[in-house]
């Protein structure tokens, strides 16, 4: 109850100074990202803001990770752009609705450690495709409609905006090699927006995709027909947005953990994310999760407690409310810029460094992580694939692992020592290992450096004893755990076990 009640940790020293000062810097590089994820994925401007704002402030408050900042971030605007195009807005907030439901739960049911199953590999491809996925998507920004035909820009309109884009990108590459005291980002769009404005340059600008008009968030039940055929329709897509919001938000978590060797509540987090994307559903908010830049900004600027996020997310409310105007002049080839350097440091670089030293199942899993994500779309079923893969990877590995030392002893009693874990995958060898015609008529099987895992392995442990019985040969195991000697048939008749040094194997649960 006293966690419950406890939003914040009053026995925590803060640095006010650094907190405010952490929190500005981090609303600076948070309010570009915003807009340009907003547009990416077809929505208002004011959705992104909304978001930014919504899902910092609740997560600052109730979150489970102090110092970690959350916004619109890409990876969950990605996943319902296909939603967004195909049924409109009212359809995606109803998704993040649901998205949000999802997320609570698993938090109130403390499954947030089960982001530990996402291997290296998934993450590197999943890192790799959202990259191309975003910069693909403001290649887009240079297609124009005229007279109802897409087509791309040319001429002056294509010279100006990509001299801009490039201008951008390279204030935002060169900038931090002489300052990190002011956000690279913001700086390149105030430097592209006041050489538009006081040359009167005639380029694409935010307000020829939408208008930002500044206002309150307004509570609004997303207007969507609420029965199964609905249901089918966005429940895939909410599925998808959780699954991605909690792997990138409890990643971060540990990303700060390990920076400031200090412990967050991944479950409180995962129930924490939940309740900003309901919020943002019925606020007007496109959703959204944990965002990596914003919280290494926000770390690296010496914010450690909740108010550095909390000053975040007031400060983009503040912009909200009275800087509309402005935001609908900054020229597009801002924020394509901002987004194609976004993009470029969201690819893992690293994985190519690292590839003639990785094995080859983890070259193809990655890539394939990467192909689905691009092709596809679908971040979480593409991790999905990756998961699986990797297990069954796993399984083939270890299953090759199993072996039996044997001999026979004073006594003539045949010993078979198993080494390695017996489940699904390594049942056959197993098996094949004994030879029960040629047996003595007393044999002992020994697991003490073995595990038995799963029903499979039950089985296989069934059908060996019953083939041993059918040659009238007698069969012990030793040290077997209690938990499988109960499961077995016949167990009292053809099981010798060791009750003291017999393990019981029981799942790790958090307190």
């Amino acid at each position: 109850m006293e966690k419950i009640i406890n939003l914040f940790d009053f026995k925590q020293k803060i640095n006010y100074k650094n907190e405010i000062l952490a929190g500005l810097a981090v609303a600076m590089t948070m309010i570009p990202e915003s807009l340009s994820f907003a547009i990416l994925a077809g929505l208002s401007p004011l959705t992104g803001l909304y978001a930014a704002f919504l899902m910092g402030i609740v997560t600052a408050i109730l979150g489970g990770r102090p110092g970690m900042v959350s916004g619109g971030a890409g990876a969950t605007v990605v996943v319902l752009i296909a939603l967004a195009a195909s049924h409109g807005v009212e359809y995606l907030f109803a998704a993040v609705i649901m998205a949000g439901l999802m997320q609570f739960l698993v938090g109130i049911f403390k499954l947030g450690k089960f982001v530990r199953l996402i291997p290296q590999p998934v993450m590197y491809g999943f890192l790799n495709g959202l990259a191309v996925i975003i910069f693909m998507a403001q290649v887009a920004q240079f297609k124009v409609v005229e007279n109802g035909i897409e087509g791309w820009m040319q001429g002056s309109a294509l010279y100006l905006m990509a001299g801009l884009t490039l201008l951008t990108i390279a204030i935002v590459f060169i900038l931090p090699k002489f300052t990190k005291a002011v956000p690279a980002s913001l700086v390149a769009i105030i430097v592209v927006f006041g050489i538009v404005y006081f040359f009167g340059i005639d380029t694409k600008k935010v307000i020829d995709i939408a208008s930002v008009g500044g206002s309150l968030p307004s509570f609004h039940i997303p207007e969507i027909p609420f029965n199964l055929e609905t249901l089918k329709i966005i429940f895939p897509y909410a599925l998808v947005m959780a699954g991605v919001g909690l792997i990138e938000s409890l990643l971060t978590l540990n990303m700060v953990d390990e920076i400031t060797s200090t412990k967050g509540q991944s479950n409180r987090e995962a129930a924490a994310q939940g309740i900003a994307n309901i919020t943002n559903g019925f606020f007007g908010g496109m959703g959204g999760c944990a965002m990596v830049a914003q919280t290494l900004v926000n770390i690296g600027a010496g914010g450690r407690a909740r108010l550095s996020a909390i000053v975040a997310s007031i400060a983009i409310l503040l912009i909200i409310l009275v800087a509309g105007p402005v935001i609908e002049q900054i020229p597009m080839a801002a924020l394509v810029g901002v987004m194609m350097m976004v993009a470029i440091g969201t690819f893992e670089w690293v994985s190519f460094r690292i590839i003639n030293k990785m094995p080859r199942h983890d070259i193809f899993i990655g890539m394939l992580v990467a192909v689905i994500t691009v092709l596809l779309h679908n971040l979480a079923l593409a991790v999905l694939i990756g998961v699986v893969i990797s297990a069954l990877v796993f399984a083939w590995e270890s299953a090759k692992r199993i072996r039996a030392r044997k001999y026979v002893d004073e006594d003539g009693v045949k010993h078979y020592e198993i080494f390695g874990p017996l489940f699904f995958g390594s049942t056959a060898a197993f098996i094949e290992k004994f030879d029960v015609l040629n047996d003595p008529n007393e044999v002992v099987i020994d697991f003490k450096e073995s595990k038995v895992v799963d029903m499979s392995a039950i089985e296989a442990l069934n059908k060996i004893t019953e083939k041993y019985h059918k040659e009238g040969k007698k069969l012990h195991l030793r040290h077997l755990s209690q938990d499988c000697r109960q499961l077995l048939k016949n167990a009292e008749t053809v099981i010798d076990v060791n009750i003291i040094e017999d393990p019981t194997y029981k799942v790790m649960t958090n307190k």
